[in-house]
């Protein structure tokens, strides 16, 4: 189970990030609103433990925003405030859950415990074949023969743009529009940036299909001594 640890205390962020890994959780700390962001846009979690005193940009809004942009994650607030009021307004933006501060540690491994035995959201997905390549989409990795890497949600959303043209160009202009709801980070350069991680994962597990381009008309998939 992979968990997103939203605290900016960084005593309390490590001591939990402590207790998480002992009982066999993945854990990725954030210590800031903004920071929290770009993790939840660029990976998946199975749950989030949300600081609602954040700076940048406080939990309340962050959990207001995942839910804008259809991240269904479970997530825990925590909070000093216990106001009846604070616990509405949390659980009203879609919170799951909602612990004050302070609290005691096994009872925050029970709630993650609960919540992890809610039935899923979403559909198990197949896994997808490509040359050599298994694109598991539900824990984001691509694999080939006994090797395997884990891609962010933009590397995930643009390979398998690119397997869905079955070795046809795909504009660099096609994969802004599928990889990046916002205008502002919607570029070609965005693009070449994500296309060069991509094509550092296919390497790093010795896969013998490519992620080539072609000046002007895009970028393609092509499987080497096919």
């Amino acid at each position: 189970m992979k968990i997103l640890l939203v605290e900016d205390s960084a005593q309390l962020n490590k001591a939990l990030t402590t207790l998480l890994k002992r009982n066999s959780y993945i854990v990725d700390s954030a210590f800031d609103g903004e920071e929290a962001l770009l993790y939840l846009r660029d990976y998946q979690y199975d749950l989030v433990i949300l600081d609602i005193m954040l700076p940048k940009v406080n939990g309340l809004e962050v959990l207001a925003k995942a839910r804008r942009n259809k991240i269904l994650t479970p997530i825990i607030l925590l909070t000093a405030k216990s106001t009846v009021e604070d616990k509405i307004t949390g659980l009203d933006l879609g919170a799951d859950d909602y612990l004050p501060k302070p609290f005691n540690t096994e009872e925050l491994l029970a709630r993650i415990r609960a919540l992890s035995r809610r039935p899923k959201v979403y559909q198990e997905k197949s896994d997808i074949k490509f040359g050599d390549l298994t694109i598991n989409e539900n824990n984001s990795t691509v694999s080939c023969s006994e090797k395997s890497v884990t891609l962010s949600k933009k590397e995930l959303e643009i390979l398998l743009l690119l397997v869905s043209a079955k070795g046809n160009y795909v504009p660099a202009e096609r994969i802004a529009e599928k990889a990046w709801s916002e205008d502002a980070y919607s570029t070609n350069e965005n693009v070449w940036v994500f296309i060069s991680y991509i094509r550092k994962k296919l390497e790093s597990i010795k896969s013998k299909t490519e992620l080539k381009s072609k000046r002007y008309q895009g970028y393609y998939l092509e499987i080497k001594n096919a």
